[in-house]
């Protein structure tokens, strides 16, 4: 039994109604985001796949990461992407005080300029949520979990199976995780150009979170 949901439970996004978890849209459209980023391969493979479809994505990026590969953050920008910060050291906000964990988002912010954060593993105390925004310098900052996981972190399932989480269960408005991660890769390779050439057979457009008011 895996200890995650494929499709986000009502009851999550009722609980915390703040947090953007799909888009409310009457339009044939999805939001892809890819978490963990940035890599050195395979975010420009991720990068690569996108623009074959001419498509947009968000990049909820470890802080760690950018300092390492600060071009290829730099390439998601220039190619019409958003960012998103992800923490400084993809930290668990169950397993850290409420001060270690706004001290970390508020470390990646000096890297990553973007209004949008997406927890790690998905899990932040009530807590770290309300100080958020000045953890990052803004006024108004925007927590984004998701509707749809891939899964393609878990190597224990098949990169089918890891394509049919996506295609089961993705609607107009989901927001989809996948990982640009070296873990996720052997998965995301089989999965990411199916799932693009599907929506792109069904007319969908693959939008960024800045498209979201």
């Amino acid at each position: 039994m895996h200890r995650y949901f494929i499709k986000t439970p009502w009851l999550a996004r009722v609980l915390f109604p703040s947090f953007l978890w799909r888009v409310n849209t009457k339009q044939k459209e999805v939001y892809l985001t890819f978490d963990d980023g940035p890599h050195e391969v395979v975010t420009p493979w991720v990068l690569d796949q996108l623009k074959q479809y001419n498509a947009r994505a968000t990049f909820f990026c470890i802080g760690k990461n950018v300092v390492a590969h600060p071009d290829i953050y730099d390439r998601i920008l220039a190619e019409g992407h958003a960012v998103g910060n992800h923490t400084h050291n993809h930290m668990n906000g169950w397993k850290v005080t409420t001060q270690e964990y706004i001290g970390d988002v508020s470390k990646a912010s000096k890297f990553i300029h973007s209004n949008l954060f997406r927890p790690p593993y998905g899990k932040i105390k009530l807590s770290q949520s309300r100080q958020i925004s000045s953890a990052m310098h803004l006024q108004k900052a925007r927590i984004v979990m998701w509707d749809v996981l891939s899964a393609d972190f878990d190597l224990s399932i098949s990169a089918e199976q890891c394509l049919q989480n996506v295609l089961q269960h993705y609607t107009q408005g989901s927001v989809i995780v996948f990982h640009d991660s070296e873990k996720a890769f052997t998965h995301l390779k089989y999965t990411l150009p199916l799932v693009l050439k599907h929506l792109h057979s069904r007319g969908y457009t693959c939008r960024n979170i800045e498209y979201v008011r």
